[in-house]
C-alpha cells in the first residue's frame, strides 16, 4: 500500500520533476517509509512506500526493470503474488526482488494491458514503456485503490489522491455543477469520473487506460459482474448457496493474510467482520490483534458497540484492543480527518476510521475489515422496498429510498449560479437510469444491488477507509470485495440476500461458526454520535464555517435554504437519517482546506 504519482507530456516538453516530487511528498502518509521519483524524457514517476512485502530496497519503487524496458509505480497489493511469479518463472522471466510490484512488471511484459485479468487484489498502477514513452494506467475491479487525473492541453498528471494534484498546481478548482448535483442527491456519492472540481477525473474501476506519447488515449473496462442466475448454479438450494459464499470468503480472508508484517482485524462487533476473525481463527490464526473504536454518547444515541466485539473477542481469544474517542478529542480531529478526503465525504463515520487508524497505526500495518458486505448481499434498509417493484419502475422506487433530496430541492438549496444550465436535466436520476437499463440483471434488487456494488460501494465505503486508514500508513484489506465472491454473490437468487431482514443467506451461513447474539442483533453502524446530532464544539465548527467570510464569496448556497436549517440543525434529515445541515457544512469545510493545498 502506497501513493502513486507521475507527469506525462505530449508538447515535447520533459516531465515537470519537480512538480512530481511535489507530489510525491504531498503523499509522506500514505507511504512513510521510502520514497523515490524515476524520471526519463516526457515521464516522471513518483512513489511513496510502505513496507508490506518484500521489506528490503530491492522492493522500492519506482521499479524499472532494464532489461524489460519498463518502469512501474503501483499501489495496493497482489495477493496472488507468489503464484503468478512461480508461472512466469516458467515463462523464463527472472526475478530479482520479492515483491508484488515486480510480478506486475513480469506480468504486464507478458501479457501486456491484459495482465490485469491474472491480478487478484487490489491496485492502482502505472506501467512506463520507456523505449516508447507509451504509459498505461490501471486500476482493480472494485475499485479499491484510487487513481485520481489532471489533464491539461499537453499534459497529464495522475496521483493517488487529489491533493497532490492541488499540490502540483494548475488545477482548474471551478466547481463540476454534475459533481455537485451527485453529492447533494446521490448520498454524496460522485460517479467517475467526475469529481467535484471540473480540473480533477478518475480513472473508472476496472477500467485500463493507455496514453501514448503524442498524448492520445485509449480506454477499455475489464470487468463487469453479472447480477443474474447463473445456469451451473440452478440446482442449488439455499444450504448449497450457503456453503459455497462462506468457503469463497474463507478463500478470500486467507488470501488476505499475505504479507512480512502481522495482519490484523477492525471489529465492529457486527457480522460482518465478526466473520472475518471467526474464519481467521479457524485457520489457526491465534493471538490475532483486533480494534474496536467506541464515542460518548450524545442526544440519547449510545456511541459504542463493545458488548458485540467483546463476546467476539472472547469467543475466538483475540488480543482485543477497545479504543474510546472522549468528546475532546472528537472536535479537533474532524478538521483534519476533512484534510484527508480526497473527495467530500458525508458519512459521519469517516472521523470513527481516521481517529481508529490512528491508533491501530501504532502497533500494526494491515489490518482487514468487513466492508463491502451489505452493498454485496443485500443488508441495507433500502432493498426490500425493491422487492416486488416492477423492473421498468427500479430508478423511481430507488431514487425514493436512497436520494437525499428531489431536483427540485436541490435547486432550492443552492444559488443560481451553480445549478446545471438545462434546468429540466436530473444527472443523478439520468446516471442512475441508464445503469438500470443496462442488461445483467433480472430484477429491481439486482439492478440496486448491481448499481451500490460497481458505483455507491466505491465511492462512498471503500473510499472512506481507504482514505482514512492511508491517512495512518495503514493498509485495510477487504476480503468482502475479492472479485471472485463479488462474481458468486451476484448470482444469488435476491430472495436468500434479503431474508432475515437483509444479508439472510450469509446470517444462516455463519451459526455454525458466529455466536447467536451478534448473528441476530440490529443491524449497527458506526457510531459516532457527535457529529449525527450537531451540539457544542461541532455545531459551532459548521456555523462558523457557513458564517465565514470564504463561504460568502463563494455563495453555494441560498441564504433562505441555510436560515431554515440554522432553525433547526438536527430537525432536517435525509431519507436515510443524514444531517442536512452537516452535509451542507461538510462541502464548504472541504473546499475550505483544499484551497489551502494547493501549490
Amino acid at each position: 500500500m502506497c501513493g502513486i504519482c507521475g507527469e506525462i507530456r505530449f508538447d515535447g516538453s520533459a516531465a515537470d520533476v519537480a512538480a512530481v516530487d511535489d507530489m510525491t511528498c504531498s503523499m509522506t502518509r500514505r507511504g512513510p517509509d521510502a520514497n523515490g521519483v524515476f524520471a526519463k524524457g516526457p515521464v516522471a514517476l513518483g512513489h511513496r512506500r510502505l513496507k508490506i512485502i518484500d521489506l528490503s530496497e530491492r522492493g522500492s519503487q519506482p521499479m524499472v526493470d532494464p532489461e524489460l524496458g519498463l518502469a512501474l509505480v503501483f499501489n495496493g497489493c497482489i495477493y496472488n503474488h507468489r503464484e503468478l511469479r512461480a508461472e512466469l518463472e516458467g515463462k523464463g522471466y527472472r526475478f530479482f526482488s520479492h515483491a508484488d510490484s515486480e510480478v506486475i512488471l513480469k506480468a504486464f511484459h507478458a501479457w501486456g494491458a491484459h495482465c490485469v485479468d491474472h491480478l487478484l487484489g487490489m491496485f492502482a498502477f502505472a506501467v512506463v514503456e520507456t523505449d516508447t514513452g507509451t504509459v498505461t494506467l490501471a486500476r482493480d475491479r472494485l475499485g479499491i485503490k484510487p487513481l485520481y487525473l489532471a489533464e491539461r492541453p499537453g499534459r497529464l498528471r495522475f496521483a493517488s489522491s487529489l491533493q497532490a494534484l492541488l499540490r502540483a498546481g494548475e488545477v482548474d478548482t471551478s466547481i463540476d455543477r454534475v459533481a455537485l448535483h451527485h453529492y447533494f442527491s446521490f448520498h454524496a456519492v460522485v460517479p467517475a469520473p467526475h469529481t467535484i472540481y471540473n480540473g480533477v477525473r478518475k480513472l473508472p474501476p476496472g477500467t485500463v487506460r493507455t496514453i501514448t506519447p503524442d498524448g492520445r488515449s485509449t480506454e477499455f473496462r475489464y470487468w463487469t459482474p453479472s447480477f443474474e442466475p447463473h445456469p451451473d448454479r440452478a440446482d442449488w438450494d439455499e444450504r448449497r448457496w450457503q456453503h459455497e459464499l462462506v468457503d469463497s470468503l474463507r478463500t478470500s480472508v486467507r488470501r488476505r493474510m499475505v504479507a512480512d508484517v502481522p495482519v490484523g482485524v477492525l471489529l465492529s462487533g457486527g457480522i460482518d467482520s465478526s466473520l472475518v476473525v471467526a474464519l481467521l481463527a479457524e485457520q489457526g490464526q491465534t493471538d490475532l490483534a483486533t480494534f474496536s473504536i467506541g464515542f460518548d454518547s450524545v442526544g440519547g444515541e449510545s456511541g459504542d458497540e463493545y458488548a458485540y466485539s467483546d463476546i467476539i473477542a472472547d469467543t475466538f481469544g483475540t488480543d482485543h484492543h477497545k479504543i474510546h474517542i472522549g468528546t475532546e478529542r472528537l472536535l479537533p480531529a474532524v478538521p483534519d480527518a476533512i484534510a484527508a478526503m480526497s473527495e467530500p465525504m458525508v458519512s459521519h463515520d469517516c472521523v470513527a476510521f481516521y481517529l481508529l487508524s490512528e491508533e491501530v497505526s501504532k502497533s500494526i500495518k494491515v489490518v482487514q475489515s468487513g466492508q463491502g458486505a451489505d452493498e454485496i448481499l443485500g443488508g441495507y434498509s433500502w432493498y426490500p422496498p425493491l422487492r416486488n417493484t416492477p423492473r421498468e419502475e427500479t430508478t423511481k422506487a430507488y431514487a425514493n429510498v436512497f436520494f437525499d433530496r428531489t431536483h427540485a430541492e436541490i435547486g432550492a438549496l443552492l444559488d443560481d449560479a451553480y445549478l446545471l444550465s438545462d434546468s429540466d436535466y436530473d444527472p443523478s436520476w439520468e446516471f442512475v437510469r441508464a445503469h438500470n437499463a443496462a442488461p445483467g440483471a433480472d430484477t429491481a434488487v439486482d439492478a440496486a444491488l448491481r448499481l451500490d456494488t460497481t458505483i455507491m460501494l466505491v465511492d462512498d465505503p471503500v473510499k472512506r477507509v481507504d482514505t482514512m486508514t492511508m491517512a495512518w500508513g495503514l493498509e485495510a484489506r477487504v476480503p468482502f470485495l475479492d472479485h471472485e465472491f463479488v462474481e458468486l454473490a451476484a448470482t444469488c437468487p435476491p430472495d436468500l440476500k434479503l431474508a432475515h431482514g437483509g444479508k439472510g443467506v450469509l446470517k444462516e451461513a455463519s451459526r455454525k461458526l458466529l455466536p447467536s447474539a451478534v448473528i441476530d442483533r440490529t443491524k449497527g453502524y458506526f457510531p459516532v454520535p457527535g457529529i449525527r446530532h450537531l451540539e457544542g464544539g461541532v455545531f459551532d465548527l459548521v456555523a462558523d464555517t457557513l458564517n465565514s467570510q470564504s463561504a460568502r464569496d463563494r455563495g453555494l448556497y441560498r441564504g433562505a435554504a441555510l436560515d431554515r436549517l440554522f432553525a433547526d440543525p438536527n430537525g432536517y434529515r435525509t431519507p436515510l437519517g443524514g444531517n442536512e445541515l452537516w452535509q451542507v457544512a461538510l462541502l464548504e469545510m472541504w473546499l475550505q482546506t483544499m484551497e489551502s493545498s494547493r501549490r
